[in-house]
């Protein structure tokens, strides 16, 4: 069976990681997508590809799912995309390394809502921790990881 060759997704608006995503589609030869409500710079390269989606909403998060295909990666934050990405049967991975699955999106949706329940009433203020080296070398090993392992599976 012939696959179409992986494609990575970057949902790129707030994500701190496109520099490192670049490098390592150039080391696998991947296309890359960057998808965004603005205009951004991408390096020249004929396989990476911007993509600039009207303001909204789930506008970027809906290019990026009406195109994803089995085995492309998917660079979130956006847990309903990932889940989307998953239902897709593609893969889906946070910029600080954490991938989403079958077995954990259950109760990141889960969580989300509590998270913005909390928010709401005043109980929880503030954001996630600040995003530091660390978060950017899990980051790094997880999309060499998930990409590995999709290489694999396709033989």
């Amino acid at each position: 069976m012939t696959h179409k060759p992986i494609e990575i997704f970057i949902d790129a608006d707030a994500c701190p990681v496109k520099d490192e995503i670049y490098k390592v589609a150039q080391r696998y030869g991947l296309k890359t997508w960057v998808v965004s409500n603005a205009f951004m710079m991408i390096p020249k390269s004929s396989m990476i590809e911007r993509v600039i989606v009207d303001a909204g909403p789930d506008v970027a998060d809906d290019w990026i799912a009406e195109h994803v295909t089995p085995g492309d990666v998917v660079v979130t934050n956006d847990i309903p995309l990932a889940e989307r990405v998953l239902q897709a049967q593609g893969h889906a991975v946070t910029p600080n390394g954490k991938p989403f699955t079958a077995n954990s999106i259950g109760q990141a949706i889960a969580n989300r809502a509590l998270m913005e329940q909390l928010r709401s009433t005043g109980d929880i203020l503030g954001g996630p921790k600040p995003f530091d080296r660390n978060d950017r070398s899990r980051f790094l090993q997880a999309l060499d990881e998930i990409i590995q392992k999709e290489r694999r599976k396709r033989g």
